[in-house]
């Protein structure tokens, strides 16, 4: 009787742990987007130059860079519920402070900001994650979670459509207030792992130190974290590719029209959401190397087909496919990372490993707006193409992707 009401607690607990991390995911990419179908209002009506604007979201990434790693190590050091609802309030009052932004240099300072805590809730809400699921169970969890920042696009875009034309744009950002109650929630269902506390009261000789230095101690462990951030920028960089430049390409090259290009994300979400449970289910079961080599390939293919796109249906089917394979992938780091990684660092792992992918492959806008510009859509696409088969050469160098897989079969 006793262990069937633990269970049922446990049971609860991990309910518990997967709604918070998908909500915080979902309200952390909810204010984000804002920032997105916000910026041609931010422009008007500040008066800056593109140049300015495109500005934004490089800090972002920077502040996610900083925040990943700050958070990321007292998360492995004070625990992860705590930081974790932390990074929470941090994001979501820098983003209600952007409707008092009277100018350019406080966006900067306050996207900066809500960058911090976005970057940092990331890598504690994947840790939480990992140590509460079995490891044949992390993948499709960390998947799950992954699809919460989907619902919080889609919520950012309804917001968006309802509150500007009437509102205003600052009256947008106040909304990104409503993450604040969800710390209430955290603090009161969520606590610490066994296994987190097992590692925080081992033996001060047997715990390893929470450093950023620990993820390059080996020369074998440098080389995969360094590994694991090459897959995680071309992650990022197919992304951001993806989803601000090729509506805009399909209509510039190809004549097409999605209105408001609506359709088209829709399709591209829907595809994506898909994609994570099904990479996750296949990540668990046959381990990191199959489920990443499946749908890297698939995504270099898929990417490139779409040149072959001659009417509004094509290019909506063609969007779905393009999410469920390139996107669909993202929830998987966050489970092989937590599995590669020891206790002691699984936060900071994450957190750095990502945002540095995040930082550096947010600059792809850049570069295809620059292909965009002197070279034709067969290079353009082609581009990505090619990245999606650096990653795949490059993470079938990871020893430690193999025996992940071998556990994961035996």
């Amino acid at each position: 009787m006793e262990n069937t009401m633990h269970d049922r607690a446990l049971s609860t607990h991990q309910k518990w742990t997967i709604a918070s991390t998908s909500a915080g995911f979902a309200l952390e990419n909810m204010d984000v987007m804002f920032l997105s179908f916000a910026l041609s209002s931010i422009i008007a009506d500040l008066h800056i130059s593109g140049a300015q604007a495109g500005l934004i979201s490089s800090i972002t990434n920077l502040g996610m860079l900083v925040g990943g790693i700050l958070f990321g190590i007292l998360a492995d050091r004070f625990g992860r519920v705590k930081i974790f609802s932390h990074t929470i309030f941090i994001f979501a009052f820098a983003t209600a402070a952007m409707a008092f932004a009277s100018n350019i240099h406080l966006i900067y300072l306050f996207r900066f900001i809500a960058g911090i805590g976005a970057g940092g809730e990331y890598g504690v809400g994947i840790a939480l994650i990992a140590e509460n699921f079995a490891h044949n169970k992390i993948g499709k969890m960390t998947s799950l979670a992954a699809i919460g920042g989907q619902v919080g696009a889609i919520l950012a875009a309804v917001a968006a459509a309802f509150i500007i034309p009437t509102l205003g744009w600052q009256a947008l950002f106040v909304f990104g207030l409503i993450p604040v109650a969800l710390t209430y929630f955290i603090r009161r269902h969520l606590h610490e792992s066994d296994e987190f506390l097992a590692a925080k009261h081992a033996p001060k000789a047997d715990r390893q130190p929470v450093q950023i230095r620990s993820l390059f101690k080996t020369p074998q462990l440098a080389y995969q974290t360094l590994a694991l951030m090459v897959m995680v920028i071309v992650q990022i960089a197919g992304y951001f590719g993806l989803m601000n430049w090729l509506p805009a390409i399909m209509q510039q090259k190809l004549g097409l029209t999605v209105a408001g290009s609506s359709v088209w994300m829709i399709a591209t979400i829907v595809g994506m959401s898909i994609g994570m449970l099904t990479f996750g289910s296949i990540l668990d079961y046959f381990g990191p190397r199959r489920a990443f080599g499946i749908f890297l390939i698939a995504s270099a293919i898929a990417v490139f087909s779409i040149t072959l796109a001659f009417n509004q249906f094509t290019l909506v089917l063609a969007g779905a496919v393009i999410g469920f394979f390139s996107n669909g992938m993202f929830g998987g780091y966050g489970a092989v990372i937590s599995r590669l990684y020891p206790t002691e660092i699984r936060s900071t792992a994450n957190n750095v490993i990502v945002n540095v992918g995040r930082a550096i492959g947010g600059f792809s806008s850049v570069a295809i707006g620059f292909l965009m510009d002197h070279y034709s859509l067969v290079v353009v696409m082609g581009f990505l193409s090619v990245l999606y088969l650096i990653s795949f050469t490059v993470m079938l160098t990871i020893p430690s992707f193999r025996k992940l897989g071998q556990v994961n079969e035996a």
